[in-house]
């Protein structure tokens, strides 16, 4: 059974249209006010959400606000009630993400065919879906239903670049997200002596260039493949519609996005507070545990020493003496630009 919050602060209307919902056999949470109705979301998570706009204590607009920040109650559908008509009104709930709207008074079938219509749409929605070419797929197929985004089952194809040929330079107009389906690809930026300051590394499930997209900026960085790879498209205007479109939608398609930014963060912090050999060590275990996933156990590390220092962060002959004393401990392996780690956990602890 779904549950259904209901937030309207004339009793006369939420007692009917209470009524009326669960005599079509949904469960019915009441609010008298926005604060209430949010407080009674936190305790019991509604599977949509119908609220009036004009409320002391707090307003329709300010309840999906809350609900937009908080990642227990984001992506909820939500269902306006208004007595008000003004265009600009509409427009407000809808650029923050509103679902939908009932102009009061409005009738019974009125009212079940909007609620019907916002969960059916979002039924087909998975709670999660994997980083993967098929997990891509089966999202795109499912808010291509729910948003009716014809284009999206448009360019599916695999573009297949060669290694070390850019994908963008920094300063281009952003055109599309990229996704790696296979190979590799760095970002970077170079400063005026020309040296490069790596700023991202995405294998095979990640995502890339979306940045510039959300800030509507150039690109702030350039991509290059570091070896042969295959990437898929998302054009701009698609990418747009799905962060935009639907509430829902957008919240599954940042859990794919966000794959790997929390490992981003902790790496930038520290290279900014981390002592050299920590950072070199903290860099390899990194790279050792993501190629494991597709590689043997003592997973080769390719990168070439000026990659690897700019991840790191430091000078290229500085991360070639701290590998050295990590080989003279036994605890990576060298030959020739491939690094192999042969003890994490010591690898781990000698960070220190």
């Amino acid at each position: 059974m779904k549950t259904i919050l209901l937030i309207e602060d004339n009793n006369d209307i939420r007692e009917n249209t209470a009524e009326i919902l669960e005599l079509a056999q949904y469960q019915v949470l009441t609010a008298e006010n926005g604060k209430v109705g949010v407080e009674k979301a936190l305790e019991n998570r509604p599977d949509l959400v119908i609220c009036d706009i004009m409320m002391p204590v707090l307003d329709g607009y300010g309840v999906l606000h809350i609900f937009n920040k908080n990642p227990d109650l984001a992506g909820i559908p939500f269902i306006f009630l208004t007595a008000k008509t003004e265009r600009a009104d509409f427009r407000r709930g809808m650029e923050m993400g509103a679902d939908d709207y009932l102009t009061k008074p409005f009738d019974e079938i009125e009212l079940l065919n909007a609620i019907e219509g916002r969960l059916k749409r979002f039924e087909q929605m998975r709670p999660s879906y994997e980083p993967t070419q098929a997990g891509l797929n089966q999202f795109l197929d499912d808010a291509q239903t729910a948003t009716g985004i014809n284009s999206l089952v448009v360019d599916r194809k695999t573009h297949v670049i060669r290694k070390k040929q850019y994908i963008y330079s920094e300063g281009d107009e952003p055109t599309r997200l990229y996704f790696v389906q296979s190979g590799r690809v760095k970002t970077f930026k170079t400063n005026p002596d020309g040296k490069e300051f790596i700023t991202g590394l995405y294998q095979p499930g990640d995502f890339f260039g979306y940045v510039s997209l959300l800030e509507h900026t150039d690109q702030t960085d350039s991509a290059v493949t570091l070896e042969d790879s295959e990437l898929l498209y998302i054009p701009k205007d698609d990418f747009m519609s799905l962060i935009s479109r639907d509430g829902e939608v957008a919240r599954r398609f940042v859990q794919l996005l966000a794959n790997r930014v929390t490992d981003r963060e902790q790496q930038l912090l520290g290279m900014a507070y981390n002592s050299l050999r920590r950072r070199v060590a903290d860099t390899l275990l990194r790279l050792h545990e993501s190629l494991q996933h597709e590689q043997q156990e003592q997973a080769v590390i390719p990168f070439s020493r000026d990659d690897l220092a700019s991840m790191v962060g430091t000078a290229t002959e500085s991360l070639i003496r701290t590998l050295s004393e990590f080989k003279n401990d036994g605890l990576i392996d060298i030959k020739g630009t491939n690094i192999r780690v042969l003890q994490p956990e010591k690898l781990k602890r000698s960070r220190w």
